[in-house]
């Protein structure tokens, strides 16, 4: 496996250090020592994925994220203090697949870096053509595109679209968190035990009134609470055949 990687952090050393390191491995590193440099440079010459420090000298390194995640999907990996879990709530709340805290073993950012990358590469939808409905919404996995009740678009990243999906193939099931953790996130025993809360949180928020569909089930984990049509445009013969799910 191999990549661009564009690393946004200030430390110069460690820009040299990880040029080095994943540069082993079949990947080019590039570096910007700010987040508008940063930013600039993903548009101008794009990455595979972006690994991104929460301390800039120039902005705060969530506000980059939310820059970056208005104009693009690209997985980002978050460089946190080590204990710092009010950083990591954060970032992954605004859209970070990952996080890593400082200072870290490179061999552990690889295996990161490779987990994430292997996640976003795979075709998340079952299949091509096949779109969702329920409660008056439509998700389109092939191009992460939920249509609201009242006709707002709105685009998923790719672990709200992992988790929206495991509850669409399971409606009325209780879901554990250790589940849903397997489903959203790359790391899930490395993670804090709470982090698929915060993967609900944006999701219920992303589907605006249909968010209540998710039911907190105490102590146990989450159910979505309606019945999912399944349609697959794909097959031969029809412009789509629906299979119901309750």
């Amino acid at each position: 496996m191999s990549g661009r990687i564009l690393l946004i952090d200030d430390d110069p050393d460690l820009g040299v250090m990880l040029r080095d390191y994943l540069g082993r491995y079949g990947f080019e590193v590039a570096v910007a020592a700010t987040g508008a440099a940063g930013v600039a440079r993903l548009g101008r010459d794009g990455a595979d994925l972006v690994i991104l420090d929460v301390r800039l000298p120039d902005e705060d390194g969530f506000e980059v994220l939310k820059r970056l995640r208005v104009r693009s999907t690209v997985p980002v990996i978050l460089l946190t203090g080590l204990d710092d879990h009010a950083d990591r709530v954060v970032g992954l709340e605004l859209g970070a697949d990952d996080y890593l805290g400082k200072p870290f073993d490179p061999r552990e950012l690889l295996a990161r870096i490779r987990a994430v990358l292997r996640r976003c590469r795979r075709t998340v939808p079952p299949s091509r053509g096949r779109e969702y409905r329920f409660a008056g919404c439509r998700l389109i996995p092939e191009t992460r595109e939920l249509i609201l009740a009242d006709g707002d678009r709105r685009r998923l990243t790719r672990s709200e679209l992992r988790l929206l999906l495991a509850f669409l193939e399971h409606p009325g099931r209780l879901l554990t968190r250790e589940r849903l953790l397997e489903c959203c996130h790359p790391h899930g025993d490395a993670v804090f035990d709470r982090a698929v809360d915060v993967q609900v949180l944006r999701l219920r928020r992303k589907l605006g009134e249909a968010g209540r569909l998710i039911v907190t089930e105490r102590g146990a984990g989450y159910r979505f609470d309606t019945g999912v049509e399944v349609i697959d445009q794909c097959l031969p013969g029809a412009s789509g055949t629906p299979r119901r799910s309750q």
